[in-house]
């Protein structure tokens, strides 16, 4: 039921609040098509910021040609959803296993709105999810979806991480090198994307965002424009912002590799926490959080929950919590957040602040389970100087 709705949202039967989210698909996503059904990138369009096998979500629609591009585009991706609930039943089988988490992605993908069907996220959360699950008995075809996932969007190189088996490691360098390299050669232009985001701003909906949102109401001159494709901070000290966040980024990842070098135990839900704590730290330190990505937080969190095992679920709880909130501020209430009223900030500082708080409980959670605690040994004391010298009668 909630799937239907949410499928009659993006088709326009139903009419959701805010502005219309299906825009991307039937404007941006099938001017992309047109280029990309030409055996070519689109090289000049700053706004394509996506890897090579991102074209291969967009032409997608092409395997139903009896319907309209957005429709079909709209179908694919309730057919991921599907796939992706199938993919978390399975997960759920056998010993040590939960039904927790595919509850987790039947609650959440509504929770987050049509804005879920009117992005690619949603296919490629299912091949991220299809990795972590095979993770656990088949390494092999863990790093081949992992690396795949990397070339469709970049994030699901961060699951690699949380794997131990060198034969994914193998795997995924193998893949990539493979599908990377078909792209180069068949179709010029596959990696001008790298270049795309150089000038970018902060984005209104990213942590950052928030010093502008307040700066605004004490005389700060800057502007809110649509730039590179997403609606951004332009002004003075953006930059610095910016250039803080990558910084936080990176500080991310150092912790992640220090966590991997220094960790020991390891438990079969390992590798879906420490992913799911990946993909956290790399969303709140972003200089841009658009509401697509709390479906990748979603898929992840459901992996965990599907481990009896798995301590996560207090983050968990929090990015379910943090969806609707997204909802709020985009699309239902997104003209607050552009014009950095109170309802916008609030509502801004209340999903970025519930972020925060599940990333760094699931990174706490994440280290205390995994990494040895150095204990003293304690020593049985001596005899006193008194006790040696004295004289026994």
């Amino acid at each position: 039921m909630t799937r239907a709705a949410l499928l009659l949202c993006v088709l326009k039967v139903l009419v959701f609040p805010g502005p219309d989210v299906t825009s991307d698909v039937s404007v941006i996503y099938r001017g992309w098509y047109d280029v990309l059904v030409t055996g070519t990138f689109p090289q000049d369009d700053v706004t394509w910021q996506y890897p090579p096998a991102a074209a291969l979500a967009v032409l997608s629609p092409a395997v139903l040609p009896f319907l309209e591009y957005a429709t079909a585009f709209f179908v694919l991706a309730l057919a991921a959803d599907a796939v992706t609930l199938a993919l978390l039943l399975r997960g759920a089988r056998g010993a040590g296993r939960s039904r927790r988490g595919a509850w987790m992605w039947v609650a959440g993908v509504p929770l987050l709105g049509p804005t879920v069907y009117a992005r690619y996220d949603v296919m490629v959360t299912a091949v991220a999810v299809a990795g972590l699950l095979a993770a656990v008995r088949h390494p092999r075809a863990a790093g081949a979806l992992m690396a795949f996932g990397a070339l469709l969007k970049v994030w699901p190189a961060l699951l690699l991480l949380a794997v131990r088996r060198r034969s994914a490691w193998v795997s995924a360098a193998v893949t990539g090198v493979v599908v990377a390299g078909l792209f180069a050669v068949l179709m010029p232009g596959a990696f001008a994307f790298l270049g795309f985001q150089r000038d970018r701003g902060t984005e209104v909906e990213s942590l950052g965002s928030l010093v502008f949102h307040v700066a605004r109401h004490h005389g700060w001159e800057g502007k809110v424009l649509l730039n590179y494709g997403s609606v951004e901070f332009l002004g003075p000290y953006v930059s610095w912002v910016s250039t803080g966040a990558l910084f936080l980024t990176g500080a991310a990842l150092a912790w992640l590799v220090l966590w991997r070098l220094t960790a020991t135990r390891f438990a079969p839900h390992t590798a879906a926490d420490a992913a799911f704590t990946a993909v956290l730290l790399f969303t709140v330190t972003s200089r841009v959080i658009s509401p697509q990505y709390m479906v990748w937080l979603v898929g992840t969190a459901a992996v965990c929950l599907c481990f009896r095992g798995s301590r996560m679920g207090r983050p968990a709880a929090l990015v379910l919590v943090a969806c609707p909130v997204t909802t709020l501020e985009f699309p239902v209430w997104f003209g607050h957040v552009v014009a950095s009223d109170a309802l916008g900030v609030t509502l801004l500082a209340v999903r970025n602040g519930l972020l925060v708080t599940a990333s760094l409980l699931a990174a706490r959670t994440l280290w205390c389970t995994t990494v040895p605690t150095r204990r003293r040994i304690p020593t049985t004391p001596g005899p006193s100087w008194a006790e040696r010298t004295t004289v026994s009668p």
